[in-house]
């Protein structure tokens, strides 16, 4: 009989939380087959057989397990079961839906969609989903952490049109466990309020030229880069010429020094299926836009599959968070401590404004920049918010920071 430990996951990281038992107990399992899902306060991981054998629980699922408890334990000596193939247990839940769906078939069927391949879901439901097409917005999930399963659809599909639990004039209340995720995040945000002097400047910029920019070369990017042309690398771009201008903003404070940096490593805050995430973008000052929206769109796809490692997530000298995606006019985000400034993109919005003397309508975004004013100063923040401003209503200078006219005249 041998034993799997909790894994040590981090240098700073006691204990994780088990979310879920991919194997059960008794079950024949093969050598680095997927036993069970952990989760530590950055991060989802899986935990593999060491042995083929009997698999025997030891932990529960929900359970706060410390780094080298045991786990499981696996009898390698146990006869592998007549029949049994690697990975069995997951083909054959395929083969059980057509009897779960015999058995249950409601009359009535579902509004049609195609199932997502992000659903979270167990892989029963997830093939009932794809079967019986089934809209997973109007599934109701029960499992953990938001987790879909089999009775969720079933469910479903007896009462289509309508989302079990809710019930009119329900007063029902459900108390569910934080995860170390979550917990994270909010001893963070916490300690960044309460440790940092931090003050919010605003300003607004006209995307116009960015708008009719991407609308003009979206195709022929796409085309070319096999990626799409999104806001971001614009914004990215424009926050590293800005960062390398003034450089207190895209430092941090240790102890009774200040450490700046000459390179620009920029978090994007991501909200991920069980919290938000700030995975990094390295050397961003280095990279060219296609560069920077492959990098975007790998560390999104990660973050929403819950595969994003620790080094991808930890460092980055500066942050920037868009909540125009859903729908924020205006905000204070908060620092990613230990950084001293975090940059926020708002909804892009219609709006009557003044260009030479005459009312015009214009796509303006409003941007807000939260900073630790004890290492940055009024005219820093707002200067650099300025250049950001300038930069992103220029997109021409983007191309290396300055404009061509005043280069060649040494302006």
């Amino acid at each position: 009989m041998i034993e799997i430990k909790v894994p040590t996951v981090g240098e700073s990281i006691n204990e994780v939380t088990l979310v879920k038992w991919l194997k059960s107990d008794g079950d024949y399992v093969e050598r680095d087959e997927v036993i069970a899902e952990l989760e530590s306060e950055k991060a989802t991981f899986e935990v593999n057989a060491e042995k083929a054998g009997i698999l025997k629980t030891v932990g529960k699922e929900g359970d706060t397990l410390n780094i080298g408890d045991t786990l499981a334990q696996i009898d390698e000596t146990a006869a592998k079961p007549e029949g049994a193939k690697p990975g069995a247990p997951a083909q054959e839940s395929k083969k059980m839906v057509a009897a779960e769906v015999a058995k249950e078939q409601p009359k009535q069927q579902a509004q049609t969609a195609p199932a997502p391949a992000d659903v979270k879901a167990t892989p029963v439901a997830s093939a009932i989903i794809a079967d019986k097409k089934v809209d997973p917005k109007n599934i109701q999930p029960s499992g953990y952490n938001g987790k879909i399963l089999k009775e969720d659809v079933l469910e479903a599909l007896a009462h289509p049109g309508t989302k079990p639990g809710t019930q009119a004039f329900s007063r029902d209340e459900k108390k569910e466990k934080m995860s170390n995720l979550r917990k994270t995040v909010s001893r963070r945000l916490v300690e960044a309020k309460n440790t940092t002097a931090m003050l919010t400047t605003f300003n607004e910029v006209d995307m116009s030229k960015i708008m009719a920019l991407r609308t003009q070369y979206k195709d022929k990017f796409k085309e070319k880069h096999s990626v799409g042309l999104g806001f971001m690398s614009f914004f990215t771009k424009a926050v590293c010429y800005a960062l390398q201008e003034w450089p207190a903003v895209n430092a941090y404070i240790d102890g009774d020094s200040i450490v700046y940096h000459n390179y620009c490593d920029i978090s994007i805050a991501v909200s991920a299926p069980k919290g938000l995430v700030v995975p990094v973008i390295r050397n961003a000052e280095s990279l060219s836009m296609a560069e920077i929206e492959k990098k975007v769109v790998e560390l999104a796809t990660k973050a929403r599959d819950n595969k994003l490692a620790l080094e991808e997530m930890q460092g980055g000298t500066f942050t920037i968070t868009n909540g125009g995606v859903f729908g924020s006019l205006l905000s204070t985000p908060i620092i990613n401590i230990p950084q001293s400034a975090i940059l926020g993109m708002h909804k892009i919005e219609e709006r009557p404004v003044v260009v030479d003397k005459q009312i015009v309508i214009r796509p303006m975004m409003y941007l807000a920049l939260s900073y630790d004013h004890r290492i940055i100063d009024g005219r820093e923040s707002v200067s650099f918010l300025v250049r950001v401003k300038e930069l992103l209503e220029n997109p021409e200078l983007l191309l290396f920071g300055k404009d061509p006219v005043k280069t060649l005249l040494e302006l």
